[in-house]
């Protein structure tokens, strides 16, 4: 089957199963015989936002107003809904469903849709595959309804109104769309009852009215409102993109597992080994890993590890997740563990011995990930140049696991091995005209010069500093016991910046 392949998950009583998981897990669960209703507020009171079956039996639904319900039922129970809570909980099985292919998204308050393009053959085909989805999100104690088809709007259309699950071909949605209702065109409320109206109830019956008829009617309104546009998205005629709430991951491999653990660490090993495999394969290094976890209860735990440089040692990589595994939370299990490769790009292969062997344990790179993995990315952090003339302000910091830093600034000049982090001022007992002091005091040890070279004048940066900051005259001084300093005379005589002159050790040689 080709073509692209979009999956529609909807759970219709998510709110409502939600809240009796978390009154069940608080010992108050409610019984399943009373009318029962979640509420929200509404433009004009409280309105129901769900109801449980028994409710549903009596002719009470959503968005009707709970002063309206309760005049037809006095018995009905009323409790607030989260609806806050609710849609944190549809972000995290969003991630979740991922169990099935790389993308999906969170479709309104109950539904999910997932772009299943290419990887229902992992699952035995898509027949299979949606009675896979259809188990597990029972096994959550969600109610849930599922169809696939080439568009977004047809599986959204199919998933609520549909006899069917299933549309193949390009050609199908039109034919099996038409005796669907015109609210599958996910259109809004004023939109649907103007359309009924008309005598428009169906899709086939939007459908045979011509389109300039339509377009005069509804050329200024929105998405939501304009029926041609939805019809045009179910016909695969205007796009409708899955924009993944995470970039999708270019290489990724996964451990199905017989029954739920609640540790990864055996199967890390050979997810490392086949991960690694897949990037010699394909020529590529990573610069970071993503462990998932998919528990049992419907959330998952993701831990990530990152590199200074893109490798694919498997040895190593694995090395990284060394006391980080711990941290997952299990909750009651987890059935399913992928690892994907982030950061992925080019990597050549450099022969280091003459045996076809390479020493990647001499290798900087390897103890800069050990350490950051150990101590956190913060701790561990590398120079950069930055571009400026003043010493102090021509390097910078950073993280040592960050990508590639552009700077433009580089060192013409012979500089010290160490510069002082703050420059220390000196005392001097006798200067030379124009030259390095003769003598001077530095903690509180006298230093005679026996040699110097310069002076290396460098100028305040005026866009920078502030009016009246004074220029520098840099030596390089040797000492009478050997000792190769870095001084610098801040400020002229008159120069009218300030009184004398004031000098500074700003670093050392050797």
């Amino acid at each position: 089957m080709t073509g692209r392949r979009i999956v529609s998950i909807n759970l219709p009583q998510f709110a409502m199963e939600r809240w009796h998981r978390v009154m069940e897990r608080q010992g108050n669960a409610p019984q399943d015989d009373i009318p029962l209703v979640l509420a929200r507020e509404g433009q004009h009171g409280p309105v129901i936002h769900a109801a449980n079956r028994a409710a549903r039996l009596i002719g009470i639904n959503p968005q009707a107003r709970v002063v309206d319900m309760r005049a037809i039922c006095p018995a009905l129970k009323v409790e607030y809904a989260d609806v806050a809570g609710d849609r944190v909980a549809l972000e995290r099985l969003v991630l979740w469903v991922r169990r099935w292919c790389p993308w999906s998204v969170r479709d309104g308050d109950d539904g999910l849709i997932l772009d299943t393009t290419g990887s229902d053959h992992l699952l035995g085909g898509e027949a299979a595959m949606l009675i896979e989805m259809e188990t597990q999100l029972s096994l959550l104690g969600l109610t849930s309804r599922l169809a696939v088809a080439p568009t977004w709007g047809a599986a959204w259309a199919l998933a609520r109104f549909g006899p069917v699950r299933t549309i193949s071909g390009p050609d199908e949605p039109a034919a099996k769309l038409r005796p669907l209702p015109v609210a599958g065109l996910r259109l809004n409320g004023e939109t649907q009852l103007l359309l009924q109206r008309l005598g428009l109830k169906t899709i086939g019956a939007v459908m045979d009215v011509p389109r300039l008829s339509l377009t005069r009617r509804f050329v200024k309104a929105g998405l939501s409102a304009n029926p041609l546009l939805r019809l045009d998205q179910v016909l695969g005629k205007l796009a409708e993109p899955v924009a993944s709430v995470d970039v999708k991951p270019q290489l990724w491999v996964q451990s199905r597992l017989p029954e739920p653990i609640s540790d990864p660490t055996p199967y890390l090993p050979e997810l490392c080994e086949n991960l690694c495999e897949a990037l010699r394969h394909a020529g590529m290094g990573c610069r970071q890993l993503h462990l998932t976890v998919y528990r049992t209860d419907g959330d998952v735990s993701r831990v990530d590890v990152a590199t200074s440089a893109s490798t694919r040692d498997p040895r190593h990589l694995l090395g990284l997740f060394r006391d980080k595994v711990e941290r997952i939370n299990p909750g009651f299990g987890f059935d399913l563990i992928t690892l994907a490769a982030g950061g992925v790009e080019k990597m050549q292969i450099i022969q280091d011995r003459l045996d076809g062997g390479s020493d990647d344990d001499l290798h900087l790179t390897l103890l800069v990930d050990r350490l950051s993995a150990k101590f956190g990315a913060r701790a561990v952090s590398r120079p950069v140049l930055r571009e400026s003339h003043l010493p102090e302000r021509a390097e910078g910091r950073v993280a040592a696991l960050a990508g590639v830093v552009q700077t433009g600034g580089c060192v013409t000049k012979e500089r010290p091995i160490r510069l002082l982090d703050h420059p220390e001022e000196v005392r001097v007992l006798y200067a030379v005209p124009e030259g390095p002091p003769a003598q001077f005091v530095w903690r509180q040890l006298t230093h005679r010069v026996v040699r110097y070279a310069g002076p290396e004048r460098i100028a305040p940066e005026w866009w920078k500093d502030r009016p009246g900051t004074r220029l520098r005259d840099y030596f390089k001084v040797e000492d009478q016991s050997g000792r190769r300093l870095w001084l610098y005379r801040e400020g002229l005589h008159g120069d009218g910046r300030g009184g004398d002159p004031r000098w500074f050790v700003h670093g050392m040689f050797a």
